[in-house]
């Protein structure tokens, strides 16, 4: 990856409660970022510097994470989080924007679709754990379940470990790939909420109503929103359950299925080739 310089505009806006913290790059069509689970922005950053140089691209660290406030999260609501994400686009001053998610983000994103419509031009969605539209859903809302009543039993670090080895996630490469977010956690200037409480929020709050998410097929269709479903190669070729769900939902759709490179998080270890790919998405759908 060539390293530039790009200049950042950071802000925060107040929202039901809390304050979201949000950094805007470039000046072109805006793009949204929902970041995934941890909720920090920053897992972006690489690929919104590569894609600056044609995109307003606008990121934020999601409520109960990273650099934002966790004031009124007592419960996770995908549709609270869906609000954010507007409330965030209209502090950066604009009104729609194309939308990208991946993994948890990518939930938030597909509720978008359903409840945010007109904030959208399009949507990336990219590997959304969607249990309930598994073949074996049964079998993936146990494990999810069994993941939070170990957070419950044992602690939320015990329940985030067996979360990273029962999902099949390339986890040391994961591990690996989320080296810099540390660093830049540790050198930030804005206060990042403590670790403990940031695995509690993940695997206590977040995890089930996103894995037992159920996208309203029907009303995205109806309300004209543009999706492109995107999987990761590693998850294709090893025929993960999150990339077979990635299938069911394109073809549910109707919509493209896109392959990125690398794996679940490839934005942060193959940041040019991922922002190549989602550039060339971004086209298709201008």
């Amino acid at each position: 990856m060539i390293t530039k310089q790009v200049m950042i505009q950071s802000g925060r806006v107040t929202t039901e409660g809390d304050d979201l913290y949000y950094e805007v790059r470039g000046q072109g069509q805006p793009l949204l970022m929902i970041a995934p689970a941890a909720g920090d922005g920053w897992h972006y950053s690489f690929v919104a510097d590569i894609l600056a140089n044609e995109y307003k691209a606008i990121t934020y660290d999601r409520r109960a994470n990273a650099r934002s406030t966790m004031n009124v999260p007592q419960n996770f609501e995908i549709s609270q989080q869906s609000r954010d994400a507007v409330a965030v686009l209209g502090a950066a001053g604009e009104t729609s924007a194309f939308v990208f998610g991946n993994s948890s983000g990518a939930v938030i994103a597909l509720d978008m679709a359903k409840t945010q419509p007109q904030a959208i031009r399009a949507v990336v969605v990219h590997e959304a754990p969607l249990a309930r539209m598994h073949p074996k859903a049964a079998k993936w809302q146990r494990f999810f379940a069994s993941v939070y009543l170990t957070a419950f039993r044992f602690g939320s670090t015990l329940g985030a470990l067996r979360f990273l080895l029962g999902a099949k996630l390339p986890v040391g490469q994961m591990i690996k790939a989320t080296r810099e977010v540390n660093i830049h956690r540790e050198q930030s200037s804005e206060p990042y909420i403590g670790a403990k409480d940031a695995v509690d929020v993940l695997i206590k709050q977040e995890l089930l109503p996103v894995a037992n998410y159920l996208p309203d097929i029907e009303r995205i269709k109806q309300n004209g929103v543009r999706v492109f479903i995107a999987v990761s190669k590693w998850g294709l070729d090893r025929k993960t359950w999150y990339a077979q769900v990635a299938q069911i939902l394109a073809e549910k759709l109707g919509c493209e299925l896109v392959t990125f490179p690398g794996h679940h998080g490839s934005f942060l270890d193959m940041p040019d080739e991922f922002a190549a790919t989602l550039r060339t998405v971004l086209h298709k759908a201008d």
